[in-house]
């Protein structure tokens, strides 16, 4: 059985590619990271997903990319939009998929990895650079000059599985795969308990998604998709 690595962040997207990778026929190996995020819902997310999506392995790896500051999703002094807004929103965090995939990168060569899966997405998503095929592209590019594994020959594949598809399309597929989306958390503001504010950027993709799938969402909110709750609209971290 060859392996691949999942980039699981705990999220839809990252729990469809594992999905995907495992219908596949790959032996997957899933890696999250606790990078200063406000929040570690969507870490306790992740391990529940690789438990009930079958990974042969799953590891958290701690790492400070969070300690530079400047995205609202690391700094609790920038407040998390309501909508992403033109150009690259302030949710974006910098070098993230970089580091993540470098990281990926190093585990895939020791375990002889065939492939890396990240859920990156280029219809529905909020206009990080990271997420985009050309990003990819040169990942890949890096992936076979920068590695024993490259330079005799066989570099390790870089998937995103998901990336030309809308959310709607991906909850469908994740459905025919057999994906349970309850046991996920996709919202930039999660409270401990991964309840959803209902409210930014990640919660309406995620809303507007399964409504245009036409699968019932199975996300516990703290206000309906839309509305603000007060929490939210005072900066206080939700109850």
């Amino acid at each position: 059985m060859t392996r691949a690595i999942v980039l699981l962040s705990g999220g839809l997207d990252s729990a469809t590619a594992l999905a995907l990778a495992r219908s596949a026929g790959f032996e997957c190996y899933t890696l999250s990271f606790e990078y200063g995020q406000r929040h570690r819902a969507e870490l306790d997310a992740a391990q529940r997903i690789a438990v009930a999506l079958g990974a042969r392995e799953h590891r958290e790896i701690p790492i400070s990319v969070g300690l530079y500051g400047g995205s609202a999703l690391t700094d609790p002094h920038i407040e998390v939009p309501e909508h992403g807004g033109e150009g690259i929103p302030v949710t974006y965090v910098p070098a993230r998929n970089t580091v993540f995939l470098s990281i990926a990168l190093g585990w895939a060569e020791v375990l002889g990895a065939e492939a890396i899966l990240i859920g990156v997405n280029a219809i529905d998503y909020s206009g990080y650079p990271d997420c985009r095929p050309e990003f990819i592209e040169a990942f890949q590019a890096l992936a076979a000059l920068a590695t024993k594994q490259g330079v005799e020959g066989r570099p390790v594949r870089i998937e995103a599985p998901l990336i030309e598809l809308s959310k709607a399309q991906i909850i469908r597929r994740g459905i025919d795969l057999g994906v349970n989306y309850s046991l996920t958390v996709s919202c930039y503001r999660a409270d401990e308990q991964g309840r959803a504010c209902g409210h930014c950027d990640s919660c309406r993709l995620r809303s507007e998604g399964f409504a245009a799938a036409g699968v019932e969402d199975p996300t516990r909110y703290l206000a309906a998709p839309g509305k603000t709750p007060r929490s939210a609209r005072t900066g206080d971290a939700p109850a």
